[in-house]
């Protein structure tokens, strides 16, 4: 075999592929093709397994002329090399991980050589076809050591017909795979850089002549009563094209030839595909011998009037950006991967995926036809590394490929193998040119070639709106998508005369880490927009590999230069798909059903619809739960026939409370799916809600009379003693150091005033502005300490300051501390931060306690971590947990595990318990302190403290998304004057909470 030089050439993109065509897999009969198992075709035959395999280290090191028995290893196929051990991992969001010089890749270029045989047995009249689903970045062909083609781009199918160069019986196929080409400037995707056949390799018999593409399409008419099937067929030939159409219980509907290679009928009372109700038609086509099977769905779609509508109804994405990525596989993900992360999705509300920044496995589309998602398909484009050549990003220098009629050819390629491929499925509701790569020529030729080949979908491509509402509305494209803009940024554009286009948010919600914090107010914005068609969480899942004990390990550990680091962990699950509490939150902000206070105290409550197509009584069942005291003293189930709503309407919903009812109560509403599916059995909660306001007061008990308090001072310290307890205070840094109770010392170390957390993700625009400013390094500096005896106890009043070396003040304020003859503890700690000084991170207390004070009960929000701006997974009620689950592992450590809005708070172990009273305040308990977590880099390196850590809050800084999205809206900043109040009561060990 020779080496063929086609991979750094822009016009060689292809060599004796066959062109571009609808998916579909051939039958023999109708029975094995409609159950659309290509495994149960006997004219399908997968090549994947055990493939021997030679690493190169670069393309030079592959001889002139070479032998396919220099493979000497075995690999898996579909995989990435780099998952078994050659070449290295190498994570990069934007910049290109070889020197930018295009067509022209590195000398030092990776190269994979893979060959297997397998056994024929040849039919006259029949051609052999091999199938590449998938192969990173591209790859030269040989069957029995005879060259047949080349091919590229990663994430589309590559074809050869090769019946010229097979025989009876045993036959080779050999495929040099190259890390880099000309392609792999087009392919600047924000993911770890993966090489090899990474999807499905199969041979499949076709005859002679017979189909080789069709497209399906449907139209509604005009009152909804009846529907349009079309199919439009190419075929080799004059063979007779025969059909069948089905409905979803298997009924034959309609049967004929098609004429001058068209079908066309009318369905009457159809039922219409949609994402709640994904019902399904089957036509059947016949030409040759050859059975091929297609599920159709019945759906419309316009802009009309600047709203995305389905069949007439405006919709709302509740979408996620999907890559192909799992822990141990990498990219080559299979059936089973892919219906996990449907599953996942369905069982949390999300109804729609962009396939970033690539078109999937056509088997993911078959899915999410079946499951019912809402699909936008991005051809296998993204040139984002050109803005950084070596210089700041520059949007400018975005255009530089979209423009260059060297790239005309490929980009439209790239465009027409997603869109050819991928028309016939009903999921597929827009297509998209591609991702971060500039906007030109290149993609305003590759729009109008979409709109003249398929114009029942729009056409969508975010690149082009950095330049402008006004740009975007005369361009060929079909709606205005933006990434991470502000919620101001959004209403001002339907305040825009001009805009005249949907809006859609291609990516929002950063959910790196500890986030996101602006689920809720991005929903509510989408919500107050007929015109806004919602929008796609960056991202699903978090890019990580597999280390050695459930460690994941990102960019940078693997000497890869250059690495973004762990920004690829941005997902909402983690990478073996435990949710994130991030996912939590969106699932409840996505739930079916929304509730508004009409009468409370006499149970009227307005219930909303939020399904765009379904009524609520058919799709849910509603329990409700009277709260009180933090415990739950009543429950029922709203009626069937008061849940009678239909899409998008609201109703006024009357409640039949249980008599004698007094005080203040919350209702807590749980939202269940009615019936099964095939994602989601019955019973599944969908989400809660919880509207009205319960207290919790703690028992009281019988007060007790202790003896006057001695005090005694120095210059440092005032030592306070009493009864049941001795106590010593820091004069200096406006805290205790010592909390003696019943002969139990409480504290592992001094209380500090707390200003500090370990920066999340989304905290990294703060955390340059917070470690200049000192936040990380401060000290209290007590001024002027006043003692005051009472009749109750005695109050110690100090004057502070807070700041760091060399650095000016971050501001100032008064501790005050009321401590009672039974040992209890009034805090009262003010602070001001300096004018120009950044938002504190957050303001409180924080306590060292033993380690074995790990039983906690608390009345806030719960069950989960959360936070003012993250909190719609969590309502307020009165919750028992233990400290050490309250840890949430994230893959890189960072501030987690707060509670927001607590009234009560009881921390114990077995001899001893310390209960905390205040008004809505903010709490973290955890065996890791602060700076352990902001040392470290990764989870499996933290080191417990052997302490339990309390922090006390007033607040804390919001969550946002800033990692990549807008700063965090002020409403959720830290005040610039912040106020802390707060009983402490230590006692020795009681029973819980009541």
């Amino acid at each position: 075999m020779r080496k063929h030089f086609c991979h750094e050439n822009t016009h060689t993109l292809h060599v004796n592929t066959l062109p571009p065509h609808a998916y579909f897999i051939p039958h023999s009969t109708r029975r094995s093709a409609m159950t659309f198992d290509r495994e149960q075709s006997d004219r399908f035959r997968l090549l994947n397994g055990a493939w021997r395999f030679r690493y190169f280290a670069s393309f030079g090191e592959v001889p002139d002329d070479f032998e396919r028995d220099i493979c000497d290893r075995e690999i898996m196929v579909p995989s990435a090399w780099q998952m078994s051990g050659y070449d290295g991992h190498q994570y990069t969001n934007i910049r290109y991980p070889f020197p930018f010089d295009p067509p022209y890749v590195p000398e030092q270029d990776p190269c994979g050589l893979y060959t297997r045989n397998f056994t024929l047995d040849l039919k006259p009249g029949t051609r052999r076809i091999l199938c590449f689903e998938g192969v990173d970045s591209c790859f030269y062909l040989w069957v029995n050591d005879r060259y047949v083609g080349y091919s590229q781009v990663t994430h589309a199918i590559s074809e050869f017909d090769i019946t010229a160069y097979v025989r009876e019986g045993e036959n080779s196929v050999s495929v040099l795979v190259l890390k880099w080409c000309d392609g792999s400037y087009l392919e600047d995707q924000d993911k770890f850089r993966m090489s090899g056949i990474i999807r499905d390799v199969y041979l499949l018999d076709r005859p002679a002549r017979g189909i080789e593409d069709f497209a399906v399409r449907t139209r509604i008419g005009g009152n909804g009563g009846s529907a349009a099937v079309e199919c439009v067929i190419s075929q080799s030939g004059d063979a007779a094209v025969e059909y069948r159409f089905f409905d979803a219980l298997g009924y034959e509907l309609e049967n004929g030839r098609a004429v001058n290679g068209r079908i066309s009928f009318e369905v009457q009372d159809p039922v219409f595909w949609n994402s709640e109700n994904p019902y399904l038609y089957t036509l059947v086509l016949y030409a040759s011998g050859e059975v091929i099977a297609q599920q159709v769905g019945i759906r419309e779609i316009s802009t009309a009037g600047g709203v995305f509508r389905l069949n007439g109804q405006s919709i709302k994405f509740r979408g996620v950006n999907r890559h192909d990525s799992d822990p141990i596989l990498g990219p080559a993900v299979g059936l089973k991967e892919m219906q996990r992360d449907l599953e996942l999705m369905r069982r949390h509300n999300i109804n729609a995926i962009r396939t970033s920044h690539y078109p999937p496995a056509p088997e993911f589309l078959r899915l999410c036809d079946q499951y019912g998602f809402y699909v936008i398909d991005e051809a296998d484009i993204e040139c984002h590394g050109v803005a950084v050549r070596g210089h700041e990003f520059d949007p400018e220098d975005m255009d530089r490929l979209a423009c260059d009629p060297e790239w005309t050819e490929a980009i439209l390629d790239r465009v027409e193998r997603c869109v050819m491929r991928d028309r016939n499925h009903a999921c597929v509701v827009m297509w998209s040119l591609g991702n971060e790569s500039g906007y030109g020529e290149n993609f305003r030729n590759a729009a109008k070639w979409v709109k003249s080949t398929d114009d029942s979908r729009p056409v969508h491509y975010e690149g082009a709106s950095v330049k402008g509402i006004a740009f975007v509305m005369g361009e060929p494209l079909d709606v205005y998508s933006r990434m991470y803009p502000s919620r101001q940024e959004i209403d001002e554009a339907f305040d825009d005369p001009g805009f005249t286009k949907p809006y859609v948010l291609c990516e929002y919600s950063h959910a790196m880490g500890n986030g996101p914090g602006d689920l809720e107010d991005y929903f509510r914005c989408f919500d107050r927009h007929e015109g806004h068609c919602g929008g796609f969480v960056w991202e699903w899942c978090d890019h990580a590999v597999a280390g050695g004990a459930g460690s994941y390990l990102y960019g940078g550990d693997f000497g890869d230069d250059p690495n973004d680091g762990n920004f690829c962990v941005d997902g909402l699950v983690f990478p073996d798909r435990r949710p994130h509490t991030g996912l939590l939150e969106y699932k409840n902000v996505l739930r079916p059903a929304r509730f508004m206070e009409d009468d409370l105290r006499n149970g009227a409550v307005w219930i909303r619809n939020m399904l765009d197509f379904t009524n609520l009584q058919e799709a849910v069942t509603i329990q409700w739960t009277i709260r009180q005291q933090g415990g739950e003293i009543y429950t029922a189930t709203i009626p069937e026939r008061q849940l009678d709503i239909p899409p998008h309407e609201e109703r006024r919903c009357q409640l039949e409370l249980p008599k004698g009812l007094n005080g203040d109560f919350a209702l807590l509403f749980t939202i269940c799916q009615r019936f099964d599916t095939p994602l989601v059995e019955s019973g599944h909660i969908l989400g809660v809600e919880q509207l009205g306001r319960q207290r919790y007061v703690r028992p009281e008990k019988d007060r007790e009379s202790f003896r006057d308090l001695e005090t005694s001072e120095t210059d440092r310290h005032i030592v306070l003693s009493g009864e049941t307890f001795r106590y010593v205070y820091d004069k200096r840094r406006a805290c205790f150091e010592t909390l003696v109770f019943e002969n139990i010392d409480i504290l592992r170390g001094p209380v500090g005033i707390n200003l500090w957390r370990a920066p999340t993700d989304n905290d990294q625009p703060l955390r340059g502005p917070w470690e200049q400013n000192g936040y990380d390094r401060y000290e209290v500096r007590g001024r002027t300490t006043d003692l005051m005896m009472s009749e109750d106890g005695c109050e110690i009043r100090t004057e502070y300051v807070i700041s760091a070396v060399s650095l000016p003040n971050i501001g100032r304020g008064t501790a005050g501390y009321m401590i009672g003859r039974d040992g209890s503890i009034r805090v009262s700690i003010s602070f001001s931060r300096r004018e120009d000084a950044p938002v504190l991170p957050r303001f409180g207390i924080r306590l060292f306690l033993p380690d074995s004070m790990e039983s906690i009960s608390y009345f806030g929000f719960g069950p989960g971590e959360s936070y003012c701006d993250k909190h719609r997974s969590s309502t307020k009620h009165l919750y028992t947990d233990q400290v050490s689950r309250m840890h949430v592992d994230y893959i890189r450590p960072q501030e987690n595990g707060a509670r927001y809005n607590c009234d009560h708070l009881r921390i114990e172990n077995e001899e001893m318990s310390l209960e905390v009273q205040g008004e809505g305040f903010c709490f973290n308990a955890s065996h890791y302190t602060q700076e352990e977590l902001t040392r470290k880099k990764h989870n499996f390196e933290l080191k417990p403290s052997r302490m339990t850590v309390l922090c006390l809050d007033a607040c804390q800084n919001g969550i946002g998304s800033a990692s990549c999205g807008p700063k965090l809206a002020s409403q959720y900043e830290t005040p610039r004057d912040i106020q802390l109040s707060l009983y402490l009561q230590p006692a020795r060990k009681e029973t819980g909470l009541s």
